[in-house]
C-alpha cells in the first residue's frame, strides 16, 4: 500500500503543479457528479446535474455526490481545497484498495500470488490516473470491487447469519454507489450459497465436534436451510438498502426508478445513427443545449424513456452497424480507452502513453489466460473470479466504453493477471534446464 500511496500522491503533486490553481477549482466539478454534489451543498437537494437548475434528478446513485457534497461544505464550493480534498480521499480509496485485494489473493493462491496482485495495483496506470484526472466515483468503486471478491470467498466459508448479513450490507452500500455492480450481485451470492451448501454437511461435523456433541448423521433440510436462508438475508439487506432511494425517486417522479435513470441516454448516444466508438459528448445534454431544452421540458423519466426506445429501435434495426459498435467498444474498453491500440502504440511517440496502452492490453490477455489457468487447474475460485471480467464490461459494449467504466473491475483483472504470472513460473520450473 505504501508504494500505491506514493505513487498516487506522485503523480497527483506533479499533475497540479503543471496547472493553475483557478482551473482545477473549477474543471473537475463541472461533470454530473460534482454538479450534483454542488446541488446538495448549496441546499438545492439532489438535482441538477448539467450546471444549470433543471430540478430533482436520479442520474446517479447517492453516494459519492453526498461524499463530494460534504467535501464542499468543508472546503466551500470550486475551491481548491475541495479538489485537493476530493483527490486526497480517491488516493486514499485506491490505496486500500490494495488489503482486500491480497486477502482475496492470498484465499485464491497463497501470499506470493497475493503479493503479485497488489504490487500489479499499485504500479496500474489507470488506477493511478484516475484519482485525480476527473472526479467521479471510480477509486470507491474499484475498492469495493475489491472488496466484495474477497467478501464473497469469506463469507462462503461461513454459516452465520451475521456473516452473511455484513455481506448483503456491503452489498447495498456498493450498489448505491455504483449501480452498474448490480450485475455481479445474483452470480456471486448465488456462487457463496451455492458453495456453502456444498460444504455445508462438513462444517456442521466439524462445529459438533468441536462443541463436544456426538457425532451425527446431519439431515439434508438442515444445511439446505441455512445455506438458503443466508443467502436470502444477503440479497435481502442488499436490496433493502436500496429502497429509500427507490422510495425517493418514485415520491419525486412519480414512476418507479429502482436506482438511476440514465440507461436510456446512455444507449442512446452509442447506439443511434450518429453514433461513433470513440464518444466525445455528442448529443449529451451537458454539452448539447438542444438536448438540454429537451430534457428539462420532457422531465427527466420521460426523456429517458423516449432515448431508450429510440436507441432499442436502432440496436434491432441494424445489426450490422451494432456488431461494428459493440466490436469497437470492446477493444476501447480493455486497450485503456484507445480503439486502435497496435496503431496508437507505434504512432505515439509518448513513452507514457506506450506504457498506459501496453500494461492494459497485456493485462487484458493475461486475465483471460488466468480464467483459463483457474478453470484448468479446477479452482474453486474460478467462477467468481471470471463474472467480474466476463458479465460486468457488457454494459459497456452496448453504451459508452471508457477506462474508468471498467475500473470497479480493475483489481480483479489485477488478481487474475497475478495467476497466470504465477503459473507461468510454475511451467518454466517444470522445464528442463537444457529448454
Amino acid at each position: 500500500m505504501t508504494v500505491a500511496l506514493s505513487l498516487r500522491l506522485g503523480f497527483a503533486w506533479d499533475y497540479v503543479r503543471h496547472l493553475s490553481h483557478r482551473a482545477l477549482s473549477t474543471l473537475p466539478f463541472l461533470f454530473e457528479s460534482g454538479n450534483i454534489a454542488h446541488s446538495l451543498a448549496t441546499g438545492a437537494g439532489f438535482a441538477s446535474p448539467f450546471r444549470v437548475d433543471t430540478g430533482p434528478t436520479a442520474w446517479m446513485t447517492p453516494v459519492y455526490p453526498l461524499i463530494l457534497a460534504g467535501i464542499m461544505k468543508l472546503f466551500g464550493t470550486y475551491t481548491f481545497a475541495s479538489y485537493v480534498a476530493a483527490v486526497g480521499m480517491n488516493i486514499c480509496l485506491s490505496s486500500l484498495a490494495c488489503f482486500p485485494l491480497f486477502f482475496a489473493g492470498k484465499r485464491i493462491g497463497g501470499a506470493g500470488l497475493a503479493a503479485t496482485a497488489a504490487w500489479l495495483w499499485a504500479i496500474f496506470p489507470n488506477a493511478i490516473l484516475l484519482t485525480y484526472e476527473s472526479l467521479w466515483e471510480t477509486s470507491l468503486s474499484a475498492l469495493l470491487g475489491a472488496t466484495i471478491l474477497w467478501a464473497t470467498l469469506r463469507v462462503a466459508e461461513s454459516g452465520r447469519v451475521r456473516d452473511w448479513s455484513f455481506y448483503g450490507l456491503l452489498w447495498g452500500f456498493a450498489l448505491m454507489t455504483n449501480a452498474s455492480l448490480l450485475s455481479l450481485l445474483p452470480l456471486l451470492v448465488g456462487w457463496a450459497a451455492y458453495r456453502r451448501f456444498r460444504s455445508g454437511d462438513e462444517w456442521m461435523r466439524n462445529a459438533a465436534v468441536a462443541a463436544g456433541w456426538p457425532p451425527r448423521p446431519i439431515p439434508a433440510f438442515e444445511i439446505e436451510d441455512e445455506w438458503m436462508r443466508n443467502a436470502a438475508v444477503a440479497a435481502g439487506l442488499a436490496l433493502l438498502c436500496c429502497v429509500p432511494w427507490t422510495i425517493r425517486n418514485y415520491a419525486v417522479f412519480h414512476t418507479f426508478v429502482p436506482l438511476r435513470s440514465v440507461i436510456g441516454l446512455q444507449l442512446w448516444v452509442g447506439n443511434n445513427p450518429q453514433a461513433k466508438v470513440v464518444w466525445l459528448g455528442e448529443q449529451h445534454p451537458i454539452h448539447d443545449s438542444s438536448e438540454r431544452e429537451k430534457y428539462i421540458q420532457m422531465g427527466e423519466p420521460a426523456y429517458m424513456a423516449e432515448k431508450r426506445r429510440n436507441a432499442i429501435r436502432y440496436i434491432l434495426t441494424h445489426p450490422a452497424r451494432e456488431a461494428e459498435l459493440i466490436g469497437g467498444r470492446f477493444v476501447m474498453l480493455w486497450a485503456g480507452g484507445s480503439p486502435s491500440p497496435i496503431r496508437d502504440f507505434f504512432a505515439n511517440r509518448s513513452l507514457w502513453f506506450r506504457y498506459v496502452l501496453l500494461f492494459n492490453v497485456l493485462t487484458a490477455l493475461a486475465a483471460l489466460l488466468g480464467i483459463v489457468a483457474l478453470v484448468r487447474t479446477r479452482s474453486p475460485f474460478a467462477f467468481p473470479a471470471a463474472v467480474f471480467p466476463l458479465v460486468f464490461p457488457w454494459a459497456y459494449y452496448m453504451t459508452l466504453a471508457f477506462p474508468r467504466y471498467r475500473h470497479p473491475i480493475d483489481p480483479v483483472i489485477m488478481l487474475l493477471t497475478a495467476v497466470t504470472l504465477w503459473q507461468l513460473t510454475v511451467w518454466l520450473r517444470r522445464t528442463p534446464r537444457s529448454l
